[in-house]
């Protein structure tokens, strides 16, 4: 049986590896064991943190809402639990913009919160 030697489709393996781990530091980039192992582990990491995004996000949103709400001489609980109380239903995101974006309208969401 002859050699198999690393032909077309070998290369073409190896070259895909060496192509997305471009611009990677050090060997991570140039030779192709270290390249395939960085590419692993970047390619967990963005599986990860893809996830990880959502939960900074919405940690962001409450630190911003509770800022808002205590200019307001209240806390955030309080606050989500006056909106569960009264039905009024915007997400973390949209009050965050809105506690940012234009004080006085919040100021009004946080009054009708506390009635």
């Amino acid at each position: 049986m002859p050699r198999a030697k690393g032909g077309f489709k070998t290369r073409q393996r190896r070259k895909k590896v060496l192509d997305q781990t471009e611009g990677f530091r050090n060997s991570g980039s140039r030779s192709f064991s270290k390249a395939f192992e960085a590419l692993n582990r970047a390619l967990n990491y963005s599986f990860r943190d893809r996830k990880q995004k959502k939960r900074d996000f919405r940690g962001l949103w409450i630190q911003r809402i509770n800022a808002a709400v205590r200019d307001h001489g209240w806390n955030y609980s309080g606050f989500v639990a006056g909106m569960k109380k009264n039905n009024i239903e915007l997400d973390r995101k949209i009050l965050a913009d809105i506690a940012l974006a234009d004080p006085k309208s919040f100021e009004t969401i946080v009054t009708s919160a506390k009635a």
